[in-house]
């Protein structure tokens, strides 16, 4: 179909058309046009549109070049392609443009018949389409045309044409099908010849070699390479008469020299121009096809007879004919070569010999043409064209040159006399040299061969003719060849040592010396005065070749100071420090030079770690004196680079006059130099940057006296050029340029990334990119620029070719902008990361109105660039695009908007935007989750920082009440039914499943996993971990050291090992071996290092994994907590809620127990697992809140199978529900007891989690009622078992059929683990001891001696208590722990069977040993040092939290004990004497606040119970003066108590409630009723202890207690209508005995209390009945009273 369209197309006269575009479409004409229009805007813009018009001119030529690679063009269209070609006109430097160019490669592609030769499968297939062979008429009319004496306006063109013709016509001819156009085919010779006549191989050269496009497209060179050898090949005769016109025109020539005579007029240069292209043309392979192989023919192999005949079974293939022809062209050429053609040839050679295989086909033909000489008659020393003649003239040149070496003293020295070398022979010399430099640049074997030569010594030659009196060229040359030696590292260190030797760059000034000498002078004086430096180029070349290699620590040793100082010095200060001010005959060369010198300080810098020694001033004795050593180069370009230098200072200047030059858009000489030296430049800023840290910390500890700043601050200094501050926005400014120069745009993204880590210098970076608009603009532009370019590829196995490597470029180029936001945006406002991403930076951020670009005159930042590659594919099934595309940029734009939104200030603009203009959220969430196979890391990533922006979405949603926008987001996450259609009406991406399962299925409705579960499904929790070191040579043990040495935090905070640096360290260890063993096993234990590197990269691996997984578990935590807990609670249905937190439970156990194996491997050292607990334990949390009503329905199912209705309808549920319960309690069970002691954090989570879980089925306490207090106690015990008993007895039956595993765990952790396990084990013990009945649990407490354990810790903890009544406590750690501990005991106590067992343990005689107990704070003093925040309660709340849980123990052990009363009541009794002042000082509290009365509560019911007249007899045996002692303080007790019923029962009680009510006047009523109840608690407390008083005593007629006094005398009543009475009974008198009338006015006042409340009571019960008809006021007051 394509075809049949383009044939169409092509049919239509595409051709022509195409062809009168190119000619009308003209950049002038349109800039003309848009220029009237005013449709131009600045520099950039013009060249935009520049480019454009250039490459829609390119693209219609490249569309007909393209057309006419694969088919030739009709007849018709031929002739009007070259009719076209007729009118071109060539450049101003002689070369075509790009689009004539791709126009004449169409014509010279139409007429090409080279695949005849090739013989390819559809060889006949083609010959049959082809015009040539097919229509006569076509070959007519173009050999017509081409044969038409008419010139064109480019001779040269029309010479190409006609040798193409001309070759075409010689193939045809060799064709049976060719005899037809026999007429045609005879005029190739002549054709030829006119194309000869024309220059042809010039223009070759000159027009379509010198287009800067030719050397981009392959098939161009191709194509020409093809013309070029079939002319060799095709017409030998041709090429025989150019050779011997070229032999007959050196014979004129040296007649004419010989007679001094003008040279003749008529010499042709043909053979000249052929080999300079074949040069030129062969000596680029920007490709690496190695075309110039043809023109070698491997003849070694033929003449070695031992690879003659055939191996294993094949024939030796012979080379084709062409190649024969093509390689015999090549040494005939060389042979007898006659003087005018001999640079010509070695240019020839030196262009084919570009290329590791076609070197060493070079360097052999060399040697062998000078051994096939070797032994000649005449005794000549071989052919000219051979290493034995180059090498051997070299020697005989210095020789003669080094007689005429000059005194450096002498006065002619400064213009040497040049007698030695004619211009003639130094064209020659230069030309050896470089196909020198060329064959061993490519050839190592070639440069070692030919290095190691006994008798040619190529280095010692060439450097002692540097020291003779030849032009700067000629040494440039030899400089070159040096460098290209100094590749091979063995060559390099002895060139050093020769270099230093021989001084070129003068290291050592002799004693009587006046002036220096060597390459300083050549410089300062000669090139100079010449204004060209290729020498000064040259030897720059050479040191940056030589550094790559080591620099070797003792250069000049013995002679000077040791070391690379001098080099450096003069480096810096005679070429880089004065390259500005010189004066460029050529001014690219301005640039060439900058670049050479800052490409080796870039080097040297790169190569260098500081070290502390470089900070030491080392001492180095030299002739007998001690003179300071010189420190690294490195360390000399840091220093210079921290502080306010020249270098420096030249530095910036030269990035200010790049930017400014790049600004233009326009070409200029040198352009691509610039480029280079400002990208050298920045990398220096950039490593100076990075290193400067470990510089100034070894600084800093080596208490040396250098002075240096840190680079980002002498950054911020002031421009000499400009006046301002702009040295950072200069760099900033590259990044406008990332499309032309993408190296610069990396490298200053690089910078800034480093600089933006300093807060103090991003407020006044803001201020200096929004200082001028027109700058802010353009810089805003640069970086979106970046983010927007879509060349940028991830990753680097893609391949090395430059295409790529520019790619891969520009997305580290985006990675580094995007870290720059990431760590802006942590800083304070204003910041870079606000004022690119388009947020308001002079007002306040939160009033920022975001927009689209071009909105409201907003123009596109850095959001708008982040969201549009994010967005792009969000509508497809396959999901964003960039998420598989680039994993690691995609996961960065994720976070920036992840940090948007969780930043208060930015938050609210953002979360707007993205809500209403993009619906970004929803749209990337359907695509949850993302997998990728092949980065999961990032994947997972990913996703982690897309479930964080949707939990704040749903949060901030759910609060302003955006009830659709939440109701979206929450059905997408938790929906298990397929979506037919979005809320927008839109189709869905289900809407494609859906239809297909709808058919499989017969349109039932199928379930689908809910989202939420499909990404925990994408966490994978096993994890593959690295096997342990193998190691033959190395200790493991330190090896393990080494590799934590070298560990360090990473950016995204994870622990890594830098490989780089424990390469070097292990490299280090190797080289420092000894000895003949050791240099025989290096490859072995560099093989070992090289093992030890990979498991390191994996252990990196590894570690980045479980990061990526912990992170994307708590992302997934923090949204299920925000659905569960933060959104409204109706956009969920109870049962559906309680359906999602099982399947949420359920596949969270399911994947733990999968991997348990993994936590016994894992966990222990790296993974964090307590978010999977945490969230266990807040859905539980949710089950605990939510389930009252699955136990409600448990319930009604029970009572509706009674009745026997709706049986099935309901308790299926109910059974799924309880069934589902079950296995998670199992599920949770089975993971502790799976879990070691070791994991206490991973205990504590899973025993909060049970806890939960034991909480569901806890039935709610229901309040004390009329109703409930009218049920007969019959009732409730034959009442059927409600679905809180069912599910607890079957919990209860779950955790006894583990068996004393469990019981053991849960015991141990509560006696000995991290305290936080211990506090929860203690609860979990407490729950399940209260639901245990048949008391299994207790029985094992007491018998394992977990209980005792237990009780003796109290004793420990006394002291710990102690502490915690200071009144700046420690911590309150051991009290949290205490009253968990006193809880669970008060659970044990409980039963008899348990109080008995703790009374056994020596329960009450440990806490009678307790001190703490004495420790009664003082409360006034306490009051001023009271925590503000409230937190850290007083120390006498303190007091009080570790007194009541005690006093509360024993009331429930005197409960419990009450068959065996007398034991435990002593025992207490015992408790009461040994802290007696303690208890008489809180019964005489003269402050009454609720906290006394909670104790004076429990303390009187415990005296009640035990300050008994016979208790001490029972507790055994007691002498009489103790007896008398214990009477005493019991008596004490009594009174006491006595006189505090007085004082609670008078006018202290109004006084205390009025209190409540103006301590705390919101909840007045609350307080005041607590109060209340806590007196009417103590009274009755007392009237009980005069109950048993007075019982005790009755029993006994001898004893007699008088308790109340005969009077009848009431207190004053609460109304003070009886003031007599008030001032009859004083309140506070502790000494007298209180009336009868006392107890008669309780009596009153308790029945007056009753029917009070009860009245109220009966009220309210009558509003909650009737609460739908209540009117809104008494509504209201309901709702306040509540």
């Amino acid at each position: 179909m394509t075809t049949r369209f383009t044939d169409e197309l092509m049919n239509q006269g595409l051709t022509k058309r195409i062809l009168t575009l190119v000619s009308e479409i003209s950049v002038t004409r349109e800039f003309e046009r848009l220029q009237k229009e005013r449709g131009l805007g600045n520099e950039k813009h013009r060249k935009e549109v520049g480019d454009l018009i250039k490459e829609c001119r390119q693209a219609l030529a490249d569309s007909l070049f393209s057309w006419t690679c694969q088919s030739p063009l009709s007849k018709d269209d031929t002739l009007a392609l070259i009719g076209h070609l007729e009118t071109v006109t060539a450049q101003a430097d002689g070369s075509l443009d790009s689009v004539s160019l791709a126009l004449v490669m169409a014509l010279l592609y139409c007429l090409d018949v080279s695949f005849i030769e090739q013989g390819t499968e559809d060889r006949d297939d083609l010959l049959q389409a082809l015009p040539l062979l097919t229509e006569r008429q076509y070959v007519s009319a173009v050999h017509s045309r081409l044969m038409d004496s008419q010139p064109w306006k480019l001779p040269g063109l029309q010479a190409v044409c006609r040798l193409t013709w001309a070759l075409s016509l010689r193939v045809l001819s060799q064709l049976p099908q060719g005899s037809a156009l026999v007429e045609f085919t005879e005029a190739d010779e002549a054709l030829a010849d006119q194309a000869l006549l024309g220059d042809v191989f010039l223009f070759m050269k000159e027009g379509m070699l010198g287009c800067d496009s030719f050397a981009q497209e392959e098939f161009y060179i191709r194509r020409l390479h093809s013309l070029i050898t079939d002319f060799l090949a095709l017409m030998p005769m041709k090429v025989k008469q150019l050779r011997n016109r070229a032999d007959e025109d050196a014979r004129l020539v040296h007649m004419s020299l010989q007679m001094d005579g003008e040279l003749p007029s008529s010499l042709r240069k043909d053979l000249d121009h052929l080999m300079i292209l074949i040069g030129e043309f062969y000596s680029k392979d920007p490709f690496g096809l190695e075309l110039g192989l043809e023109f070698w023919c491997p003849t070694e192999s033929l003449q070695h007879t031992s690879l003659q005949g055939s191996y294993l079974g094949m024939a030796l293939q012979r080379p084709p004919h062409k190649q024969v022809v093509l390689s015999k062209f090549v040494r005939q050429m060389g042979d007898l070569l006659p003087s005018t053609l001999y640079i010509s040839y070695l240019r020839m050679l030196k262009g084919l010999a570009n290329g590791p295989q076609c070197a060493h086909y070079c360097f052999s033909l060399l040697k062998t043409n000078g051994a096939a000489h070797s032994d000649n008659i005449q005794g000549v020393s071989g052919s000219p064209v051979s290493w034995e003649h180059f090498f051997h003239s070299l020697m005989l040149y210095h020789e003669n040159l080094r007689r005429d070496l000059p005194n450096p003293d002498a006065a002619h020295y400064r213009h040497p006399p040049l007698r030695g070398i004619t211009q003639r022979e130094m064209e020659g010399l230069t030309s050896f040299l470089q196909l020198l430099t060329t064959i061993i640049t490519w050839s190592e074997n070639a440069r070692l061969a030919l290095c190691e030569h006994p008798q040619w010594t190529p280095v010692v030659v060439m450097l002692g003719l540097l020291q003779c009196s030849i032009p700067p060229v000629l040494k440039a040359e030899l400089l070159h060849c040096l460098a290209a030696f100094g590749k091979s590292p063995e060559i390099a260190a002895s060139l050093w040592q020769s270099l230093e030797y021989t001084q070129i760059l003068q290291t050592v000034r002799a004693p009587g010396q006046r002036q220096a000498a060597g390459i300083e002078v050549e410089l300062n004086e000669i090139e100079s005065s010449c204004e060209e430096y290729p020498l000064t180029r040259a030897f720059c070349h050479l040191i940056s070749t030589l550094v790559e290699g080591s620099l070797p620590v003792n250069l000049g040793a013995g002679l000077r100071v040791p070391g690379f100082q001098p080099y450096l010095n003069f480096l810096r200060d005679s070429v880089f420090l004065p390259f500005p001010t010189r004066a460029y005959r050529h001014p690219a060369e301005k640039w060439e030079v900058a670049d050479s010198v800052v490409e080796v300080f870039h080097k040297l810098l790169r190569d260098y770690e500081p070290q502390p020694s470089d900070f030491v001033q080392e001492i180095v004795e030299l002739q007998g004196e001690q003179v300071p050593a010189h420190k690294p180069p490195g360390h000399s370009i840091m220093f210079h680079l921290l502080n306010d230098s020249p270098m420096l200072a030249l530095c910036l200047s030269l990035l200010e006059e790049g930017v400014r030059q790049l600004d233009t858009y326009a070409p200029f000489p040198g352009k691509k130099h610039l480029e280079s030296a400002v990208l050298h430049c920045l990398c220096l800023l950039d490593l100076a940057l990075q290193k400067e840290a470990v510089f100034m910390d070894l600084l800093r500890e080596s208490q040396a006296s250098l002075l240096v700043s840190p680079l980002e601050q002498l950054l911020q200094g002031v421009s000499p050029q400009t006046r301002r501050a702009d040295h950072i926005v200069n760099i900033a400014r590259y990044l406008c340029h990332s499309s032309s120069n993408p190296q610069a745009a990396f490298q200053s993204a690089k910078i800034l990334r480093r600089i933006a880590n300093y807060p103090n210098i991003q407020i006044r970076l803001v201020g200096d990119f929004t200082h001028d608009q027109a700058v802010s603009d353009k810089l805003m532009a640069g970086f979106v620029e970046c983010l927007d370019n879509e060349e940028a590829e991830e990753g680097t196995e893609k391949g090395d070719d430059s295409q790529s490597k520019v790619a891969r470029i520009r997305h580290e180029t985006q990675i580094h902008i995007l870290n720059l936001l990431i760590t802006s945006l942590e800083l304070k406002a204003p910041n870079l990361a606000l004022y690119l991403l388009g947020y308001e930076v002079k007002k306040p951020v939160s009033s920022t109105n975001l927009q689209d670009p071009g909105v409201l005159g907003c123009p596109r930042s850095c959001l708008h660039a982040i969201l549009s590659r994010l967005q792009r594919g969000t509508e497809k099934r396959s999901g964003p695009i960039l998420t598989q595309q680039a994993p690691h940029l995609a996961e960065l734009c994720y976070q920036v908007i992840y940090q948007l939104c969780a930043c208060p200030d930015t938050s609210g603009p953002t979360m707007r935007y993205l809500r209403t203009s993009q619906d970004f959220l929803f749209s990337h969430l359907q695509h949850l989750p993302f997998i990728l196979q092949s980065n999961q890391i990032a994947a997972l990533s990913q996703m982690s920082w897309l479930m964080k922006t949707a939990a704040i979405e749903l949060r901030v949603t759910s609060l302003n009440r955006q009830r659709s926008h939440t109701q979206r987001l929450v059905s997408l996450l938790l929906d298990d039914q397929p979506h037919a259609q979005h809320a927008d009406g839109e189709s869905g991406m289900e809407d494609e499943t859906r239809s297909v399962s709808g058919f499989l299925h017969f349109d039932t409705v199928s379930k689908v996993r809910r989202k939420l579960l499909s990404v925990l499904d994408a966490i994978d929790f096993s994890q593959d971990m690295p096997e342990l070191l193998q190691l033959d040579f190395f200790e493991r043990t330190q090896i393990e050291q080494v590799i934590s040495n070298c560990e360090h935090v990473n950016e995204q905070g994870h622990t890594v090992c830098n490989v780089k640096l424990l390469h070097r360290v292990l490299v280090a260890e190797v080289n420092a071996l000894q000895g003949m063993a050791a240099i025989g096993q290096r490859p072995l234990l560099m093989e070992e290092v090289n093992s030890i590197l990979q498991q390191v990269v994996e252990r990196n691996r590894v570690r980045r994994s479980l990061s990526a997984k912990r992170h994307a578990l708590q992302s997934w935590r923090s949204l299920v907590e925000t659905l569960l807990t933060a959104c409204p609670a109706d956009l969920i249905p109870a049962d559906e809620r309680q359906l999602i937190i099982r399947d949420l439970l359920l596949d969270l156990h399911d994947k733990v127990s999968e991997d348990v194996q993994l936590y016994q491997c894992v966990i222990r050292n790296i993974f964090d697992f307590n978010s999977v607990l945490i969230i266990c334990a807040i859905i539980h949390s949710k089950f605990s809140n939510n389930c009252m009503f699955l136990s409600h329905l448990s319930q009604s199912v029970l009572s509706e199978q009674q009745q026997g209705v709706g049986l099935e309808a309901s308790s299926g549920f109910a059974s799924i529900a309880n069934s589902a319960l079950h296995l998670i309690l199992r599920k949770l069970l089975d993971f502790i007891l799976c879990t070691g002691g070791g994991y206490q954090r991973l205990r504590a989570h899973l025993y909060g989690s049970l806890l939960y879980y034991l909480q569901i089925a806890q039935k709610p306490e229901e309040p004390d009622t009329l109703q409930t207090a009218g049920k007969a106690m019959w009732e409730r015990l034959t009442a059927p078992e409600d679905g809180f008993s069912k599910l607890q007895r079957e919990n209860l039956a779950i955790i006894e059929s583990y068996g004393k595993a469990l019981m053991e765990v849960v015991c141990r952790d509560a006696c000995d683990g991290h305290e936080i396990s211990r506090m929860l084990a203690m609860a979990v013990l407490d729950r399940i001891l209260s639901i245990d009945r048949q008391n299994q649990w207790l029985l094992y407490i007491c018998n394992s001696g977990y209980l005792r354990s237990l009780v003796e810790s109290l004793r420990q903890d006394d002291v710990a208590l102690q502490s915690l009544l200071t009144p700046q406590p420690p911590l309150l750690k051991p009290l949290y722990i205490y009253e968990s501990k006193m809880a669970l005991l008060t659970r044990v106590a409980k039963t008899g069977q348990g109080a008995v067992e703790l009374l056994r343990c020596g329960l009450v005689a440990q806490l009678i040993e307790c001190q703490v107990f004495d420790m009664v704070p003082d409360s006034d003093a306490h009051r001023v040092m009271r925590d503000p925040s409230g937190f850290i309660p007083s120390p006498m709340d303190r007091y009080r939290q570790i007194l009541l849980p005690t006093l509360r123990l024993f009331q429930v052990i005197l409960t419990s004990t009450s068959i065996n009363h007398q034991q435990g009541a002593a025992q207490v009794l015992q408790w009461l004497i040994v802290h007696a002042d303690t208890i008489q000082s809180l019964l005489r509290c003269q402050e009454l606040s609720m906290g006394a009365l909670q104790e004076l509560s429990l303390l009187t019911g415990i005296i009640s119970k035990t300050a008994l007249p016979g208790a001490l007899e029972m507790g055994g045996e007691v002498n009489g003066a103790a007896l008398m002692e214990f009477q005493g303080h019991i008596n004490r007790f009594q009174r006491l108590c006595l006189s505090l019923l007085g004082r609670l029962a008078g006018s202290e009680r109004e006084r205390l409630l009025k209190q409540a009510e103006i301590s705390a006047p919101g909840d007045s009523a609350e307080r005041r009723e607590e109060m209340e109840v806590a007196m009417q608690q103590v009274c009755a407390n007392i009237m009980e202890y005069c109950q048993a008083l007075l019982l005790q005593s009755s029993a006994q007629a001898q004893f007699s207690i008088c308790l109340f006094s005969p009077s009848g005398s009431e207190p004053a009543g609460r109304d003070g209508a009886r003031p007599d009475l008030s001032s009859t009974v004083p309140s506070m008198a502790y000494s007298r005995v209180p009336s009868l009338g006392l107890v008669l006015y309780l009596l009153k006042n308790s029945a007056a209390d009753f029917f009070r409340f009860h009245q109220s009571h009966r009220q309210s019960l009558g509003k909650l009945q009737s609460l739908d008809q209540l009117p809104p006021e008494e509504l209201k007051e309901v709702m306040m009273d509540q």
